[in-house]
């Protein structure tokens, strides 16, 4: 794929997930797989998604054995982005990316050395429109049901790999 296929791809996520402030954020447990919504940081997307979270959490250690995670977003649009997270301990980072909600939810500041920042490099999204979305299930239901149904275009994937 060329870069402006990729930016255009960039550029669908970036308008699918506009305004959608808590994503549920998916990583492996011992146990298996566990969810927890997570406010994204409110920068433009160019392929990275950003979350704040302290050291001393489960999913700190979770990301730490297994990068593999997954991020869902709902909103006018069902958004499931697959992807691979990293531990960032960057204090300019973090201050840019601070601000007073967060010292209220965290009851911290962002120099606290507990608090890092959670970086996921998206590699595919997958997405279902709203609009489309009941008809997609009367779709389903159909064809479950051994109904005739019209082929429907459930969702679509962007592959967002650089």
């Amino acid at each position: 794929m060329d870069n402006q296929f990729k930016q255009e791809d960039i550029e669908t996520f970036r308008q699918l997930i506009k305004g959608i402030d808590i994503a549920m954020v998916t990583t492996q447990s011992e146990e298996g797989l566990v969810s927890r919504p997570m406010k994204t940081q409110e920068v433009e997307f160019d392929g990275d998604l950003w979350f704040f979270t302290k050291k001393q959490t489960d999913k700190y250690d979770e990301i730490k054995h297994d990068s593999h995670v997954n991020v869902a977003y709902v909103g006018k649009s069902y958004v499931s982005v697959r992807g691979k997270a990293e531990i960032v301990d960057d204090l300019e980072k973090k201050k840019e990316y601070w601000t007073k909600a967060h010292e209220k939810i965290m009851q911290t500041n962002y120099d606290d050395p507990n608090v890092i920042l959670i970086k996921i490099k998206a590699e595919a999204a997958e997405y279902w429109e709203t609009g489309n979305f009941i008809k997609n299930i009367a779709f389903m239901y159909k064809r479950l049901t051994g109904q005739k149904a019209e082929t429907v275009d459930i969702n679509e994937t962007i592959e967002l790999k650089k």
